[in-house]
């Protein structure tokens, strides 16, 4: 059994702290995910809240097969494919009262959203879970519904798009 089965099993029963535990596992990574897609902080919070509160509605209908991550990624699949669906008020960016981490150039940061919002979404998708959210590519196939070799060609062609959108020769 693996820790997810026994953390959904205690959360079935109620109890708060596995409830706590499993945000505290997935919130990081779905917030991350949300963020790559959706470029406003406040936007991407509130679909993360989402992925959670449509995660927690039907807990007692869920089945566990695998990793509960993987169904947390669908959702929030899901959710940021509505953002853009539906049209939101332009919001301002609040600026952070303190530099939390060390981050590269904005530049860099900037030249690299650019490349990413120009890939193709089924190619988007593959390169943020990939890339940004470290998922294997098995998983990914899992999480997209594909197939291994089409997730092997989808970051195969993302690299090769996002080194001609960066100026690069090859990516790594």
């Amino acid at each position: 059994m693996d820790s997810d089965f026994l953390l959904i099993h205690r959360m079935k029963n109620g109890e708060e702290s596995a409830i706590d535990a499993f945000v505290r596992k997935y919130y990081p990574m779905i917030l991350r995910y949300c963020h790559l897609h959706i470029k406003d902080q406040s936007y991407a919070e509130d679909a993360t809240q989402e992925v959670f509160a449509r995660f927690f509605r039907t807990l007692n209908q869920y089945q566990h097969y695998g990793k509960a991550q993987n169904y947390l990624y669908v959702i929030a699949a899901n959710i940021c494919r509505d953002f853009y669906r539906n049209p939101q008020e332009e919001s301002i960016e609040e600026l952070p009262e303190e530099l939390v981490c060390e981050m590269p150039p904005l530049d860099l940061r900037l030249d690299v959203h650019i490349a990413l919002d120009n890939l193709p979404s089924e190619l988007k998708d593959v390169t943020i879970l990939f890339f940004f959210q470290e998922v294997k590519q098995k998983e990914i196939a899992k999480i997209l519904g594909i197939s291994l070799p089409l997730v092997k060609y989808r970051i195969k062609r993302a690299k090769e798009l996002l080194a001609g959108y960066l100026g690069k020769e090859e990516m790594p």
